[in-house]
């Protein structure tokens, strides 16, 4: 009785939501009908020429610093400002770009990494019958259809499963998402389906399943965000764009007008970071596409204009693939504090996020302990009570800054918006802020169109619809078997050359070593678990990379996988790095020293460290520590209270095993807490508590002791890989 007034009540409700939504929705398919033509010819109207090839970051560089005047000159390399470049000079303005870290290195490269419209928002525009959130959410459709198309080795559509625990629920939730299927039209990438229990969990078997009803499954898009971003930007690059990272704006040039006697924004004094130098670069129109920097920029400009910016920070955590299905995702709706929560597969991990709260705008926003126990807490209500959910399973751990803003044009100027807004200051200064990743390509429509109107620049409508990116144009989802059949990369190497350079993963097989093996014939990796080659370090020096922080989180993503694959391959990434880039010794210190920085706290390193410390509770059972005493001492033969390589080398030779004495300094530093060059009872027995406890896992050292042990009497092999453990 009472599923059936809920699924009444909610007929009624959603009737009428569908009846509303269908009626704007009829509208805008018939707009987009009658737009078809253009939509589909943009992209080929371009008559820009495009290059084969970009130029090299000094050809950047001389560029900006010998033209006379640009007539667009973008601050910001994120995906707004390198959209606002790509969509400029497709249309035959003279374009310039500077970001003063590398592209992508803020808030675009930290997302939850979907391509989507937004249900929450959707749910939002029609409970509160708000034509605006609607609009929004209908534009994000209409650019996540556009995205998948023009960039499709860098997004695929994603299955996302919503579960059900409350019959009433399922009426409600197949409404809300029909209405998600239904706004985007005939751009809905699959319709959406409700499953059975049994189905819900033979697709997503750690699934908590008591009280589980059934579940829903929509379709959204994934990206490869990092790499996206990049992507706009070689693209912009190729058509000629002007385009350079590290480089940072230090002030804006004015110049007063004879006729209105007013100061006009007129160009910007900038430094190159890499080199110290700085030089002037003109141009008609200044754009500030810089996200939650917005303020920062405003006030160049103007010292009294009030802030818009309402930066928001959001943590994500990744965690070992088996936390969830190859291809398929998780939403849970509605969080204990109200939040929504994605637990998503991505690059073969589990990506989980994200939280939602006040910040200060910093370039280093910094993943807190608090939001990381959040997130697992979240992830624990939703899966299998079989599936213990450790906080040593934290691979990797990150926060990003949204640039949320009030619109200064509203009359409630206190009022958030979640679109973008454009504003064009007394002095010309074209601000382009807010809104998502999904709709960076109608922000940069929208921001030059502004443009060019404000500051009467010769230039006709944006052309970017349809326009692929770079990599697209001759990708097939088949294109790594030619990889593997061509060159002799291993297939996993090969498919994932393929996902992220598109067409261009022949430029980086080209250039692949030899292995010296029978297979495979070339590829060498940079650490055993991933499929990222010592190759894609040298391409992405091509690629405008110019440190160890951009290789091994942005042009590569090991940063944001597993934070202790990213440190262990650090030197070899600095040596390859070194060679193309002229590095001192000196030079590759540092590089190091500032890529172990980075990953310590931007990526969630310090809150591994911070589980295992040498004030850490010893919590264990006088006979388990008798136990791990024993063990301790057949590697401690002197009892001297410590053990050192020497001492693991002396057992590892009586069972005939050899590791690599640079693998032992390793796995002996993952526990030397003091870093003294042992490891002491006191801190193997903090280690084996914090492992029972869920806080440390996949420690390599115990496992080494542990089968050393037990091979004492059966001489095995000693595994010493990672185990799927982390943070």
């Amino acid at each position: 009785m009472a599923f059936q007034k809920a699924v009444k009540g909610t007929a009624l409700i959603g009737g009428g939501a569908i009846a509303t939504v269908f009626g704007l929705s009829q509208f805008s398919q018939y707009r987009n009908k009658h737009g078809t033509f253009v939509h589909v010819q943009a992209a080929e109207a371009v008559t820009v020429p495009i290059k084969n090839h970009f130029p090299t970051r000094e050809q950047q560089i001389l560029a900006l610093q010998t033209t006379g005047e640009f007539d667009v000159l973008v601050i910001g390399g994120g995906a707004t400002g390198c959209g606002c470049a790509l969509d400029a000079v497709t249309r035959g303005l003279k374009t310039a770009l500077l970001e003063r870290d590398d592209f992508s290195s803020g808030t675009s490269s930290r997302s939850t990494k979907l391509i989507h419209g937004g249900v929450r928002y959707l749910q939002k525009a029609i409970m509160k019958l708000d034509f605006e959130q609607y609009k929004m959410v209908k534009e994000a459709l209409e650019e996540r259809a556009n995205l998948l198309e023009i960039a499709p080795h860098l997004s695929a559509p994603l299955p996302i499963m919503l579960p059900v625990y409350k019959w009433w629920q399922l009426p409600y939730y197949w409404f809300g998402i029909k209405l998600y299927d239904l706004v985007a039209g005939s751009q809905c990438l699959k319709s959406s389906y409700v499953l059975s229990k049994s189905r819900a969990l033979e697709l997503f078997p750690m699934l908590r399943k008591d009280e589980l009803v059934g579940a829903i499954v929509y379709y959204d898009g994934q990206h490869n965000d990092a790499r996206m971003n990049l992507a706009i930007a070689l693209t912009a690059a190729r058509y000629g764009a002007a385009t350079a990272n590290y480089t940072e704006v230090l002030r804006l040039l004015k110049t007063t007008e004879a006729a209105s006697g007013k100061e006009r924004v007129c160009g910007v004094r900038c430094r190159d970071v890499l080199t110290g130098q700085e030089f002037d670069v003109k141009a008609k129109c200044v754009i500030n596409a810089t996200g939650p920097f917005t303020d920062s920029v405003r006030k160049m400009d103007d010292q009294e204009v009030p802030n818009i910016c309402q930066p928001s920070a959001g943590v994500h955590i990744v965690m070992p693939g088996y936390y969830s299905p190859d291809n398929m995702g998780l939403l849970d709706p509605a969080t204990s504090d109200g939040r929504v929560i994605f637990f998503l597969p991505w690059e073969k991990m589990t990506i989980a996020g994200t939280t939602d709260s006040p910040t200060d705008v910093t370039s280093h926003p910094i993943p807190t302990e608090e939001d990381i126990n959040f997130i697992l807490n979240e992830v624990r209500n939703y899966l299998s009570v079989d599936v213990e959910v450790r906080r040593g399973d934290v691979l990797a751990a990150w926060s990003g800054i949204r640039p949320l803003v009030t619109d200064p044009n509203s009359k409630d100027t206190q009022s958030i918006s979640r679109n973008h807004v454009v504003t064009i200051s007394d002095s010309g200064l074209v601000t382009i802020a807010g809104g998502k990743w999904t709709t960076y390509r109608a922000m940069a429509q929208d921001t030059i169109d502004a443009a060019v109107q404000a500051h009467d620049l010769k230039a006709g409508s944006s052309k970017t619809i349809g326009l692929q990116l770079q990599g697209a144009e001759d990708w097939s989802p088949t294109l790594y078997i030619r990889l593997v059949q061509d060159y002799g990369l291993e297939s996993e190497v090969a498919q994932h050359l393929a996902s992220t350079y598109g067409d261009k993963a022949y430029e980086v097989a080209k250039i692949a070593q030899v292995t010296g093996k029978r297979w495979p014939i070339v590829g060498k990796r940079l650490v055993s678990e991933f499929p990222y080659i010592e190759a894609e370090v040298v391409y992405g020096v091509k690629e405008y990379a110019r440190t160890a922080v951009d290789m091994i989180s942005r042009r590569t993503r090991l940063a944001f996988l597993n934070v202790q694959a990213a440190e262990e391959a650090l030197p070899r990434i600095v040596d390859i790095m070194g060679k193309e880039l002229n590095w001192s010794e000196q030079k590759k210190k540092e590089e190091l020293e500032a890529a172990k920085k980075f990953l310590y706290y931007e990526m969630g390193y310090k809150v591994k460290s911070d589980q295992l410390t040498d004030s850490s509770e010893i919590s264990l059972l006088p006979s388990d520590i008798e136990r791990y005493k024993k063990r301790f001492h057949m590697f401690d033969k002197d009892k001297k209270g410590f053990i050192t390589i020497l001492d693991v080398q002396r057992v590892l030779e009586s069972i005939s095993v050899q590791i690599a004495e640079n693998t032992l300094h390793e796995i002996l530093n993952e526990v030397d807490l003091n870093k003294n060059g042992q490891v002491e009872l006191n801190e193997f027995l903090q280690l084996m508590s914090a492992i029972q406890k869920g806080h440390v896992s996949g420690s390599r050292l115990a496992v080494l002791m542990k089968t050393a042990e037990e091979n004492l009497r059966q001489r095995g092999v000693i595994p010493v890989d990672r185990s799927g453990g982390g943070l």
